[in-house]
């Protein structure tokens, strides 16, 4: 199974911390999770986002798209048309997101409507 971790907080790396932990558990079995972590960029300085990814050892993100600064409701736009694009170019896969403080929805969203999960 695909599964594609959307973060771009802080409070999201360390909750994705524990789940990547769960997903790498499983690779050897009969049913491994191939992870891919989409970093939407809303922290974008080192000491907010790549320090957390090395500390808390978070595989480093596979697409990031570099989505920071600038109004809510544009980053918020931004961020569901460059997931949706994602999951249409990656093919159907699963995808989670924790609350953000933007609103949740834009990883979920495009990817129901790619025909991921």
């Amino acid at each position: 199974m695909q599964l594609l971790t959307v973060v771009g907080a802080r409070p999201q790396f360390i909750k994705a911390a524990a789940v990547s932990r769960a997903i790498a558990a499983t690779q050897g079995s009969d049913r491994p999770i191939v992870e891919q972590i989409l970093h939407t960029g809303q922290h974008f300085d080192a000491a907010m986002s790549d320090q957390f990814f090395a500390e808390l050892g978070i595989p480093q993100p596979a697409f990031h798209l570099g989505i920071g600064g600038g109004s809510h409701g544009a980053n918020t736009g931004r961020m569901l048309e460059a997931i949706e694009r994602r999951c249409w170019m990656n093919g159907p896969m699963r995808c989670w997101c924790t609350a953000t403080p933007t609103p949740p929805w834009p990883g979920p969203w495009p990817a129901a409507s790619s025909r991921s999960r």
